[in-house]
């Protein structure tokens, strides 16, 4: 996997080193990834136009906010995800790739850690559920 650091004010290293929060966008194939301190990155389209990629293209990624202890998965399944029409078989295929390709990078970037997905981005799997 090809990993950019975006470093601004705060270098990726720093981050690293001091076990800051990062901020990350993972394609969907897993070939590239673009990561960032977090007070550099801001969020995630941010992140991606600092990278000189479109901000309208946040939907191609996944997006991670991640440290030594755990990462955070802001789980948004695009409504197009694969040219997937039914939702949940969709969502269900994010999920897979995602903790496939998510785990590959941190992997690559020298993390094994948890990936959760926070409470406010678990509707979709919870609404998988009640199917």
């Amino acid at each position: 996997m090809n990993i950019t650091r975006i470093n601004d004010y705060e270098t990726v290293e720093n981050a690293i080193t001091k076990d800051e929060p990062m901020i990350a966008v993972i394609d969907f194939k897993g070939e590239n990834a673009f990561v960032s301190h977090l007070d550099d990155g801001v969020e995630h389209h941010i992140l991606l136009a600092k990278a000189d990629l479109s901000q309208n293209d946040i939907d191609k990624y996944f997006r991670i906010i991640f440290n030594k202890d755990g990462a955070s998965w802001t789980f948004i399944c695009p409504p197009d995800y694969k040219g997937i029409t039914d939702k949940t078989r969709r969502i269900a295929t994010f999920y897979r790739d995602g903790f496939t390709v998510i785990s590959a990078f941190l992997s690559d970037f020298g993390y094994l850690v948890e990936i959760t997905i926070p409470k406010r981005y678990r509707r979709h799997i919870e609404a998988m559920k009640d199917e």
